[in-house]
């Protein structure tokens, strides 16, 4: 039993230290493109999505808006996919990306078609991963309709 509980104390301390790498805001004349670049990048794909989403609104220097993938005549959601969280996450890409490139960019530095392609390889994967949790007769419509999301995003969702 004291063994367990030891390695339970050092895994919280651990997931304690290392997780909130960016959920405390440093001012803005602290924020340099590298460290902006680097938590934008963590979030999109290094971070689970529930870490993601508890990270929302956390550091207000980012765009945490959102448009749920701009898809006004299906939604984000139907009887075999919800999408919401996916579209959050790829809308924060987005967003954000072309926020580094007002904010430090030099004309395509941080938002071009190879950082727009990576965000949209995003939404597809996180898109797949929910139709996975998915019951089994859903699942199959739901991995059509991710590929339906992705191959819209890619076609109608920027440079």
């Amino acid at each position: 039993m004291r063994v367990h509980l030891r390695l339970l104390v050092a895994v919280t301390t651990l997931l304690t230290v290392s997780l909130p790498v960016f959920a405390t805001p440093a001012s803005a004349a602290t924020r340099t493109a590298a460290t902006d670049l680097a938590t934008i990048e963590t979030l999109l794909y290094n971070t689970s999505m529930s870490s993601f989403l508890a990270s929302v609104n956390v550091d207000t220097w980012f765009d945490w808006s959102t448009d749920f993938c701009s898809a006004p005549f299906v939604g984000n959601t139907g009887r075999s996919f919800n999408f919401t969280n996916t579209c959050r996450r790829h809308d924060f890409g987005y967003r954000n990306l072309q926020l580094m490139e007002q904010r430090y960019g030099t004309g395509s530095t941080y938002w071009n078609s190879a950082s727009r392609k990576r965000v949209d390889q995003r939404l597809l994967a996180d898109a797949r991963a929910h139709c996975y949790s998915r019951s089994w007769y859903d699942e199959p419509t739901c991995l059509a309709w991710a590929q339906t999301f992705y191959v819209a995003v890619r076609t109608f969702g920027g440079p």
